[in-house]
C-alpha cells in the first residue's frame, strides 16, 4: 500500500469509514462491468443493512471473501466444479453450460452458496445478516488454523446451497485480477478489516441496467458515503492497471 502521504483524501475517507462499519461505495471500471457496488464489513451485517442492499441496489447480494479464507475453507471456484471430467461425465449438461463466454472477464469468481444453520429459508433480512456476520467473524477467528479443523468449524455452522452467493477473490488479488470481488476484499484489508465484504451491485431504478455513474454519485452525496473507483484504490496500493 502507498504510504499515507500518497494516499488520496477520497480513499483515505473511504478507509476511515471502512474501518468503522460504515459503507463505501466503488465503482470498478470504465472498461470493465461499469457497475457501482453498495459494499459493507461483513462483521457489520444487521438485518437493516441487508434490507438496505436489497432495496436500494437491486443486484446480487454477494459475499466478497479473501483468497486465503477460500484457501482455509478448501471453497472450490464453481467454473472448476462444473468443467470437473468425472463430473461433466456423470452431469453431461455441465458442458453445455460451460462458460467461455463472459465479456468482462475469463473467470468467474462465484464459489458455493451458503446458509447459517440456525436460519430457517435463509433469503429473510435476519436470515442472510446472520449468515454473513457469522461467516465474516468465524473467517478472523479461525485465521491461520489448518484445513481440517477450518472445514470442521465451517460445516458446524453453515450448510450449502444457501441464500449468500460467496465470490472468491483470485490468486494475487488485485495484481491479476481487478473485479468486484478483489476490490470489495482489498477495502477490508485496507481497512484493517477481515477480509470478508457484503454487497450489491446498484442498478438504475428500472432495473435494465447498472445505476450510472453520476446516478452512483447523487446517491453518495445524499446518504454521505464515500466513493471511490477502482482505479483509486489500485493508484494507492500501486498498483498498475491491467485488462484484467
Amino acid at each position: 500500500m502507498a504510504p499515507p502521504g500518497a494516499m488520496g483524501s477520497d480513499v483515505a475517507a473511504a478507509i476511515a469509514a471502512f474501518s468503522a462499519g460504515d459503507p463505501v461505495m466503488i465503482f470498478d471500471s470504465d472498461f470493465r462491468e461499469r457497475e457501482t457496488d453498495l459494499l459493507w464489513p461483513a462483521t457489520a451485517a444487521t438485518p437493516e443493512i441487508m434490507r438496505r442492499l436489497r432495496k436500494d441496489c437491486g443486484g446480487l447480494l454477494f459475499l466478497a471473501i479473501g483468497d486465503e479464507i477460500g484457501e482455509m475453507f478448501g471453497l472450490p471456484w464453481l467454473q472448476d466444479i462444473h468443467t470437473h471430467d468425472s463430473l461433466v461425465s456423470e452431469n453431461p449438461v455441465l458442458s453445455r453450460l460451460i462458460t467461455n463466454d463472459l465479456q468482462y472477464d475469463s473467470k468467474s469468481a462465484f464459489t458455493l452458496s451458503l446458509n447459517h444453520r440456525e436460519t430457517y429459508t435463509g433469503i429473510t433480512d435476519r436470515d442472510r445478516s446472520l449468515t454473513t456476520r457469522r461467516f465474516g467473524e468465524l473467517s478472523g477467528e479461525l485465521m491461520g488454523t489448518d484445513n481440517e479443523a477450518a472445514m470442521d468449524a465451517l460445516g458446524e455452522e453453515f450448510r450449502t446451497p444457501g441464500h449468500i452467493p460467496l465470490c472468491r477473490e483470485s490468486p494475487g488479488g488485485l495484481s491479476s485480477r481487478q473485479g468486484h470481488t478483489e476490490l470489495a476484499v482489498a477495502m477490508a484489508r485496507l481497512a484493517g478489516q477481515v477480509p470478508c465484504t457484503i454487497g450489491a451491485e446498484m442498478l438504475e431504478p428500472e432495473g435494465d441496467g447498472a445505476l450510472s455513474l453520476e446516478g452512483a454519485r447523487k446517491y453518495a452525496e445524499k446518504y454521505g458515503i464515500p466513493m471511490i473507483t477502482g482505479d483509486d484504490i489500485l493508484q494507492s496500493m500501486g498498483i498498475s492497471k491491467g485488462n484484467n
